[in-house]
């Protein structure tokens, strides 16, 4: 997942004040007390992070715990995926997400316990693995969580489902499990909850957007043909290169031009390739582009317009039949992130009960992506679903970062070390008190 990047500074001198509420009760105290082993998991996880449908230790590991616990467990869901059931008399089904994968990046982070493990992605460049997007503390957290849930059987009624996901930073776990029986094998969930950590405000806090919260990302390859020639007789050639900026800029169009001012919407170039001399122009450009857009009409808009303006531009450039650019659009996307917003504020409302209303806020939605929204297209009308923000950055360093001494790391970064102790104490919190909210006791 891609981080929000606004800061939210009016939040700092709250949460500072605010490290325990006054009404913290038995849970918050129960999970304290679970924090030192929870910890040691976090470190072990932190160190052994395995990239997308790759985590066969990960998976392995938690998995143990959650047979431990009561669960029946199956592993192997959609390829590295695990699923965990406890049934605990008639009343809703919930089901709560962790993902499990960590990145290929090269963590240099200095902490004592900073993962050192290698691999090769599918790029073919050897890499470092590191958990720069906070898996290990979603990890620990549901840990927690189903450790509490396990234990206060008697607060709760139905069928909770706790699954461990693979390959969300390439967009693929939540399908995979989905294509693999998610919804057939296992009991369908009423709701569907999950938390990510957040590298733009402080260790504690909880951010939720009702509506869109995260973005459709699309990724989009522009092969742009030319007549290549000499760099001294450009009269003889097609430009690819020329051919391809008037595309790159026309593209900013669909944004400023075509797109509504209340309806979000990014197009953004990442790559530009073509030729390999100073005086040869090259016979081919190749463009990289990330598309990100909330509705499905919008989306819509932004590739039908790629394509229209790729073409065009070719047209315009004098460009034959035959040497028209190429666009492809990846099939497989992440699809929007939708809050249900009822149940969103129902749900947070509950945790700023237990938590305190510093604590709890309303943030702005991002254009990041997550697959977590997959779960809920699978049956739009069947499944409402939340996913909500608890912050990870150091107190001290968010402090600092607003009197302008310090730069925060965003998500990804290999210098990205969460408070993951107020992290993994409040998703878990979080999430077992979406789960009792949700699961009442009929008696």
């Amino acid at each position: 997942m891609i981080a929000m990047t606004r800061h939210l500074p009016f939040l700092a001198a709250a949460l500072a004040v605010t490290a325990m509420p006054a009404h913290a009760d038995e849970l918050t105290q129960d999970i304290a007390a679970d924090m030192p082993a929870l910890m040691e998991l976090y470190r072990d996880l932190h160190a052994h992070p395995e990239l997308s449908f790759e985590e066969h230790r990960t998976a392995k590991l938690l998995a143990e715990r959650m047979r431990k616990l009561g669960f029946v467990v199956t592993e192997g869901v959609g390829k590295t995926g695990v699923v965990s059931v406890m049934t605990n008399g008639a009343g809703p089904t919930v089901m709560l997400r962790a993902d499990m994968d960590g990145l290929p990046v090269v963590e240099q982070t200095g902490l004592a316990f900073a993962s050192k493990q290698v691999a090769t992605p599918a790029s073919g460049v050897t890499t470092g693995v590191m958990h720069a997007c906070g898996h290990d503390t979603h990890m620990t957290a549901f840990i927690g969580a189903a450790q509490q849930l396990a234990a206060r059987k008697d607060e709760w009624q139905g069928t909770l489902v706790m699954i461990l996901q693979p390959a969300e930073e390439i967009g693929l776990g939540a399908k995979a499990m989905l294509d693999d029986g998610l919804y057939t094998r296992f009991p369908k969930p009423d709701y569907a909850v999950a938390f990510h950590d957040a590298a733009q405000f402080p260790a504690g806090m909880v951010g939720y957007s009702p509506g869109f919260a995260l973005a459709n990302v699309d990724s989009v390859d522009i092969t742009v043909p030319g007549i290549g020639g000499h760099g001294a007789y450009p009269h003889t050639t097609r430009d690819p290169v020329v051919l391809a900026s008037a595309i790159v800029m026309k593209l900013q169009t669909l944004v400023s031009r075509e797109s509504s001012p209340l309806d979000p919407a990014v197009v953004t170039v990442g790559s530009f390739h073509a030729g390999a001399k100073h005086n040869i122009i090259s016979d081919e450009a190749k463009l990289q582009i990330t598309v990100r857009s909330y509705s499905d009409a919008s989306r819509k808009l932004l590739l039908d317009g790629i394509s229209r303006i790729a073409r065009g531009e070719a047209i315009a450039a004098g460009m034959p039949e035959d040497k028209m650019p190429v666009v492809m659009i990846e099939e497989e996307y992440t699809p929007s992130t939708y809050n249900d917003p009822e149940f969103t504020e129902t749900i947070m409302a509950g945790l700023r009960t237990r938590l305190g209303d510093a604590r709890v806020m309303q943030v702005p939605s991002v254009m990041g992506g997550e697959d977590f929204s997959q779960f809920k297209r699978a049956a739009p009308d069947d499944v409402q679903s939340l996913i909500f923000w608890v912050g990870g950055v150091p107190q001290d360093l968010y402090d600092k970062a607003q009197a302008g001494e310090a730069s925060l790391p965003s998500l990804h970064s290999p210098f990205w070390a969460p408070d993951a102790e107020k992290v993994i104490a409040t998703g878990a919190e979080g999430m077992v008190s979406a789960a009792l909210q949700l699961m009442p006791t009929q008696g």
